[in-house]
């Protein structure tokens, strides 16, 4: 059924393919930017892929105004202010990220700060709070999960309080994301499927939550298909070009579809695990999204029956009667969890995942001040909240 009213917005560019990393010079030049900072993170140092970067850009008049490379797993207010004093003490223009969810949603914290001209990133929490045009910045994705290349959400800790902050607004697109094979082929098998099931879920709580609407749905459902065709096979072979591009590919469609339709349940529980306990994201996600899919059945049966065909496949849709292909959708994301536990150690409890029983109170407490659950279809208070952290411990 179609809306009554949507919104649909995403102006970012998308580069796509085993050269896409040699037309980021390019790309600046038209942006009007020759001296970025690069913000990354000492892994993706270590694995080279800095250096795959700039030789790429040899030859170019790009001038790399500051690299900062200590961006940490789950980053911070701290951490963003930081880089913005080190992108204005060496007159950087623009902005050039290399990494995972963390370094893009720190260069996003980093843009807020710059373009704000504060050190208080805490006063632009929530929905639409920046009016000012941001930075020139171009995002290079090295995992293929959080879309974060192509979203108007960053999601950065505050460390005092010990909470996840989430900033959303249409300022903070890139101007340019850039998926190129080179960048995701190094990834371990764990993380891989780690970061591919936060895609999974972004698509699925994108296809089913209040603001979905045809034009994320069309992304969201493609982005399904995509990861059930390869996110075994890329963790089975992480050399596997066509399958990790596909991967990164499906990564971006899921961004595309949750930046305008939201999240739900699950990201609500996933971010308070990350706060309180520290659980990495996609860990979090592979593990709640089958018991937030349970859930939330009463309310979207009927989307997670449409969502069967790109979760299992046309012989399985087919052979499955229709009022039982909502349950069977849950089923394929067990599945799936299931076989990669069995591939690379996947978490697939809390428990497993190091989270402690007395904790589950204060991680639903928690839950229930994230902005994603405003968007969820079904309402869920503590002891609903309670109920799936029970489920899925």
């Amino acid at each position: 059924m179609i809306p009554a009213y949507y919104e649909y917005y995403n102006p970012v560019k998308v580069l796509s393919g085993r050269q896409a990393l040699d037309n980021i010079p390019y790309e600046l030049e038209t942006l009007g930017c020759r001296r970025p900072i690069i913000i990354t993170d000492k892994g993706i140092v270590e694995a080279g892929l800095i250096k795959t970067v700039l030789d790429a850009w040899a030859g170019s008049d790009l001038v790399v105004g500051a690299l900062y490379d200590e961006t940490p797993p789950d980053s911070s207010n701290v951490v963003v202010n930081r880089v913005a004093e080190i992108y204005r003490n060496n007159n950087c223009d623009s902005i050039v990220a290399v990494g995972g969810g963390s370094v893009l949603d720190t260069a996003k914290g980093v843009n807020i700060v710059i373009t704000e001209e504060t050190d208080d990133l805490m006063r632009f929490i929530g929905a639409e709070r920046l009016r000012k045009r941001m930075r020139p910045f171009i995002a290079v994705p090295t995992t293929s999960g959080t879309g974060s290349e192509v979203t108007m959400v960053a999601v950065i800790a505050n460390l005092e309080k010990k909470c996840k902050m989430a900033f959303t607004s249409y300022m903070l697109f890139p101007d340019v994301a850039v998926l190129d094979p080179r960048m995701t082929m190094t990834v371990p098998p764990r993380i891989t499927a780690a970061t591919g099931m936060d895609a999974l879920t972004h698509a699925v709580e994108a296809f089913s939550c209040l603001q979905k609407n045809p034009l994320s749905d069309g992304y969201a459902f493609k982005a399904v298909d995509l990861i059930r065709q390869y996110l075994i096979r890329t963790v089975q072979n992480g050399k596997d070009e066509e399958a990790r591009m596909a991967m990164a590919n499906a990564s971006l469609l899921a961004g595309c579809a949750f930046s305008n339709s939201m999240v739900g349940i699950v990201h609500s529980i996933g971010h308070a695990c990350g706060g309180v306990c520290g659980v990495p994201h996609g860990v979090a996600m592979a593990i709640l999204l089958p018991w937030g899919m349970e859930y939330n059945m009463k309310e979207c049966a009927g989307y997670y029956a449409e969502l069967l065909l790109a979760l299992a496949g046309p012989e399985v849709y087919a052979q499955t009667v229709p009022e039982k292909r909502a349950g069977q959708s849950v089923t394929a994301v067990r599945q799936l969890s299931k076989t990669l536990n069995q591939l690379c150690g996947l978490p697939i409890t809390l428990k497993d995942a190091g989270v402690k029983k007395e904790q589950l109170p204060q991680i639903a407490k928690t839950a229930q001040g994230d902005g994603s659950l405003i968007f969820n279809r079904a309402e869920a208070d503590f002891q609903d909240i309670m109920g799936v952290l029970e489920a899925a411990y």
